[in-house]
């Protein structure tokens, strides 16, 4: 479990000796690390009964993103790259992995964070409890939705960093609890916005189902980088339809 929150926060716990494979043994629990990365972005949007409500959404949708190291940041990034290149998904797959950063980049940064940043901001405006409940409720959608591209999803590449998960989620047990938390997990955080519960529900699976046939036709299956922006955009699903309910 220590592996698993190295890999996905930014938190200071890499103990000697761990591996990917050991954050992928715990793979299945990934929505339980969207309450920790959560919490504390929630709890500033509280802020905004007396700080406006721009600038609370702000800086908890910043603090929630710092939590995980950026880390699915750069996957938001290195796909949008990718997914201009026109050509076979050979090409494509080269770019995913390439350091260079194009227009695809800053175009799926802004598609992927603006309308949540917005929508945030508009739920904080009308009721900041509410607007913790949704980013709180949109993390753990985040994570569920990563962990549903991992269960169902192939790798694209046999080197691949997602293949340790895949291969992991594969258990049956482990098969289980992983769909058990994914798709109850985000419905479950979010009863307190009523019927907006039911979005919860809809969010992370819709995504993943989105990505997985996106990824599929543009790069021949999943990779670290899709499995990040995958959450990241179950995130800015939750958070817009929030805002329009």
């Amino acid at each position: 479990m220590r592996a698993l929150l190295a890999f996905f926060t930014a938190l200071p716990l890499t103990a000697p000796g761990t591996s990917l494979e050991d954050a992928a043994r715990w793979a299945y629990l990934l929505p339980l690390v969207g309450i920790l990365t959560g919490l504390p972005g929630a709890a500033l949007l509280l802020l905004a009964y007396a700080v406006p409500a721009g600038v609370v959404a702000t800086l908890a949708l910043g603090t929630t993103l710092l939590l995980t190291g950026l880390h699915h940041t750069d996957g938001v990034m290195d796909v949008g790259d990718a997914l201009m290149v026109r050509g076979s998904s050979e090409r494509r797959r080269e770019v995913l992995k390439d350091t260079r950063t194009g227009a695809g980049a800053f175009g799926a940064l802004f598609i992927v964070y603006a309308p949540p940043l917005a929508a945030l901001a508009a739920l904080a405006g009308v009721s900041p409890a509410r607007a913790a409940v949704a980013l709180f409720a949109g993390e753990v959608a985040a994570r569920s939705a990563m962990l549903l591209s991992l269960i169902f999803g192939g790798p694209a590449e046999a080197r691949s960093s997602s293949v340790y998960f895949v291969r992991s989620l594969k258990a049956r047990g482990r098969r289980s609890a992983a769909l058990t938390l994914a798709l109850a997990l985000p419905p479950l955080v979010a009863l307190p916005l009523g019927w907006g519960a039911l979005l919860a529900v809809l969010a992370a699976p819709a995504t993943a189902a989105f990505a997985l046939a996106l990824a599929k036709r543009a790069f021949g299956g999943i990779s670290g980088d899709v499995a990040g922006a995958t959450g990241e955009l179950a995130r800015a699903v939750l958070l817009v339809a929030l805002s329009a309910v």
